[in-house]
């Protein structure tokens, strides 16, 4: 079972979380707990784990799609609190200071059994490709890449069923016509359009969104 929950967005499901411009998620997958990015603000991160009972200490990877503020801003606030950790980025990616160890990626390939990563695509941005029951799903941080050579280096790995994450301008909408899960977060300028499309496989995002497969 693959759990993906919400932690960090511009909106949320929880008032008793904060909304901000940014997105992170945590992976509980395949014996794995990964943060998917760090949001914009690291207190708003911190405080919004705590609400979600999200110990730093209970992370041993975190993935960072791309190096925008608003991806990476709690990145420094969460190694202060766990610094023992293993931090994969883009290629092009500098700056992550006191990780345990951090690891670069520029074309797709395994990151654990049932964990995969598009490596950097566009000299920009990577996804992370969970292995499910059901088929591939993807975590896009904001798919600045073409969706379509996402979906192609994800599909390296498998048949892919659904989509979570960013998907900025991303209007190609005949590219999800098959998928099972699509949950636009974030960055996503169409969400309405998608909401319409695919009333059977849309799930609104926001912070404390939690999604089991």
């Amino acid at each position: 079972m693959a759990k993906i929950q919400i932690i960090y967005d511009n909106t949320t499901l929880n008032n008793s979380l904060k909304a901000d411009w940014g997105f992170s998620a945590l992976i509980s997958a395949h014996n794995k707990t990964i943060l998917f990015d760090t949001g914009g603000n690291g207190q708003i991160l911190l405080e919004n784990m705590q609400k979600l009972s999200i110990s730093p200490e209970s992370i041993s990877d975190v993935f960072i799609s791309h190096s925008h503020f608003d991806h990476i801003g709690g990145l420094s606030h969460f190694l202060n609190e766990n610094n023992n950790v293993t931090v994969h980025v883009p290629k092009s990616f500098r700056g992550v200071r006191s990780a345990e160890k951090v690891v670069y990626y520029d074309h797709p390939v395994q990151l654990f059994s049932g964990l995969y990563t598009t490596g950097e695509l566009d000299g920009i941005e990577q996804s992370m490709v969970i292995e499910t029951a059901k088929g591939l799903l993807i975590i896009a941080g904001c798919s600045h890449p073409p969706m379509e050579k996402i979906i192609n280096a994800a599909k390296t790995f498998g048949s892919v069923f659904g989509i979570i994450g960013g998907l900025h301008g991303f209007d190609q909408f005949d590219l999800f016509k098959n998928f099972e899960l699509i949950c636009p977060t974030h960055c996503t300028q169409y969400i309405k359009e998608i909401k319409n499309r695919f009333p059977h496989s849309f799930i609104e995002g926001g912070a404390g969104r939690v999604i089991d497969i």
